[in-house]
């Protein structure tokens, strides 16, 4: 289940106060701000934008191309769970302190797509779990 981010907002999900996980962006923040705010704290972020995605292959085509994913990418769920779970594709200056994705129009796409919505959900609560035992956690905004 997605939760709302917690009163420390934000700034608790980048120090650390606040633990990885999938959240609402609050009404009150804008993807901008939020993107500055995470690189500010040496995160990693990146926006990906689904409006007009309706099903499992324009959001894994999306994915790709928002996230800029590898040539190895092979749009299919155990594909965007490699992605997620191997960074070293995004690691171009260092290692960065997190890593965080801003999944805009998710309520749309949820409603064209519920059963994708809900795997693609479920590769993102297993890709936080796995990055949350290490330096680097993940955690994914619903915007």
């Amino acid at each position: 289940m997605t939760g709302q981010l917690p009163d420390a907002g934000i700034t608790g999900l980048l120090d650390g106060t606040v633990p990885p996980g999938i959240y609402r962006l609050p009404v009150t923040e804008s993807a901008a701000r939020t993107l500055t705010l995470a690189a500010e704290a040496g995160w990693r972020a990146a926006r990906l934008r689904l409006d007009g995605v309706g099903d499992k292959a324009a959001f894994l085509d999306k994915c790709a191309a928002d996230l800029g994913f590898p040539g190895w990418f092979g749009h299919n769920w155990d594909a965007l769970a490699d992605c997620l779970m191997d960074f070293s594709w995004w690691r171009k200056d260092g290692e960065p302190s997190g890593y965080l994705l801003l999944a805009e129009d998710w309520d749309t796409f949820r409603k064209s797509a519920p059963e994708d919505a809900r795997m693609a959900e479920t590769i993102f609560r297993d890709a936080i779990d796995f990055w949350a035992g290490r330096e680097t956690p993940l955690a994914v905004l619903l915007v």
